[in-house]
């Protein structure tokens, strides 16, 4: 399965400006925002305009940018623009900005043309900035105030003291790329410092103490071996993922993911971490679960932090015991961070609650698998009563022989059965019926794994929320 992308045409990066030429063309407000923007990294700003605002003048004033007082025009920009890094288009005239965004496109000069993202070749994110570090969010020029809006929100959590952080990291980084020469084992280092005490410290200023826990970790780190993050990953919506399944993905340094892993889960992955798939479907065994085990086992021992990323949560059909145990047997230290299962997750955005006072005291979870002969080897007896809900994991393809048998073994024929195909997922669907009439609902809709079927009176109480 591989991880979905919405397409842009917009490619972000981070472009050295120092001693280079900018120029900007216009003298208004618009204007000044990019000229202050530009002043930190140290470019060389001319602006072309022939009058500028109180705050361009200023910066003229301060020598922080060059006035160059005419009129913006094609032949104006045609002698300045030999030698320019880049050109911001300001004027309050749009046809212009097109025209003059046209020749810096000719000459192969980024631009950008304010507030018309069409005819620019690059557009300006809404940037937070604390020092060194900086994050842009854009939306290629689709919704800027949407982009304001989620800077203000990055704003909101950014530490005041996160400039110092990045100050003391960059001082250290010579000395420990020295001392630490394998560049997976320094990534480890850094993260380790920054999920301690190391980095409120740096934040704080102390960078005496900030050094001493850094040393402290380079000791124990270069000693450490690797291990195994047991992960679930929900049944598919990104927004399911826990918090502490997030900060693992962004870790680890390899992850072995399953077929039921939601196609946008493994975006949230750290993006140079090594993917392999290792699914199961139906007779189709990428890598047998002997195979798994030993993977795990190899890659940790090999000192990776590896992330085994499963669908729904690890120990309900996921054979996350077997890792496990696997994992002790060969001393492998382990972690285990529990996932939504698909139960709860496809039950509740398809509005079928597992249980309720009036119907369902218990609810039974039960694995549609079957034998080698094809038959379904299950306790019915116990499986088959009205006061529970029924949950049944893989059981499509034998659809029609786990409803038989429910009715069989006691269930009315008309007993309400729904089944839940791609749930929590954009493409969910939802089909509500009877044991007699579900098979062939199934059938006529052409219903296809991943899918859960779930049986019992709550399926009358289904409700349909708004969406989010």
């Amino acid at each position: 399965m591989k991880a979905s992308f919405e397409r842009t045409s917009w490619f972000p990066i981070m472009l050295r400006l120092e001693g280079a030429r900018v120029l900007v063309a216009g003298g208004g407000n618009v204007a000044a925002n990019k000229v202050q923007l530009l002043v930190p990294t140290g470019a060389l700003v001319d602006i072309l305009a022939p009058t500028l605002s109180p705050e361009l003048e200023r910066l003229v004033t301060d020598g922080k940018a060059r006035a160059i007082r005419e009129d913006a025009s094609v032949k104006t920009l045609t002698s300045l623009l030999p030698g320019c890094r880049m050109v911001y288009l300001a004027t309050s005239n749009r046809a212009l900005n097109a025209e003059l965004s046209a020749l810096c496109q000719s000459m192969n000069i980024p631009v950008c043309a304010v507030d018309d993202p069409e005819v620019s070749s690059f557009i300006t994110p809404a940037m937070s900035t604390r020092g060194a570090v900086q994050i842009a969010v854009s939306t290629g020029g689709a919704a800027p105030v949407l982009a304001r809006r989620l800077r203000a929100k990055i704003e909101e959590i950014m530490p005041a003291g996160l400039h110092r952080l990045a100050a003391f990291m960059q001082h250290s980084r010579t000395a420990l790329r020295t001392q630490v020469p394998d560049s997976a084992l320094r990534r480890r280092i850094w993260e380790h410092f920054l999920d301690g005490t190391g980095g409120p410290l740096a934040m704080s200023g102390d960078t005496q103490a900030a050094q001493l826990e850094l040393d402290r970790i380079v000791r124990e780190d270069q000693r450490r071996t690797g291990e195994v993050w047991l992960v679930g990953a929900g049944p598919g919506d990104p927004d399911l993922l826990t918090l502490a399944a997030l900060r693992l993905m962004q870790d680890a340094d390899s992850v072995l993911y399953d077929n039921l892993v939601g196609p946008d889960i493994l975006n949230f992955v750290r993006r140079d971490a090594e993917r392999v798939f290792v699914g199961k479907q139906t007779n189709n065994h990428t890598l047998p679960q002997d195979g798994i085990n030993a993977e795990l086992i190899r890659r940790a021992r090999d000192g990776e932090r590896v992330l085994r990323l499963k669908g729904g949560d690890p120990f309900i059909f996921g054979r996350g015991g077997e890792e496990i145990e696997a994992l002790v047997d060969a001393g492998i230290p382990f972690r285990i961070i529990p996932g939504i299962s698909a139960a709860n997750g496809c039950a509740a955005y398809a509005g079928i609650p597992l249980t309720h006072r009036d119907c369902a005291q218990a609810c039974l979870f039960i694995t549609g698998h079957a034998r080698a002969d094809g038959t379904l080897n299950l306790a019915w007896e116990t499986i088959a009563l009205r006061s529970q809900t029924i949950v049944i994991y893989m059981g499509l393809t034998l659809i029609h022989q786990l409803c038989a048998r429910l009715v069989e073994h006691g269930l009315p024929a008309d007993w309400p059965a729904a089944v839940v195909e791609r749930g929590t997922l954009p493409q969910q669907r939802v089909f509500c019926g009877t044991l007699s009439t579900l098979p062939q609902q199934v059938a006529d809709n052409k219903v296809s794994s991943p899918a859960l079927v779930i049986v019992g009176e709550v399926v009358r109480h289904r409700v349909i929320s708004s969406p989010l």
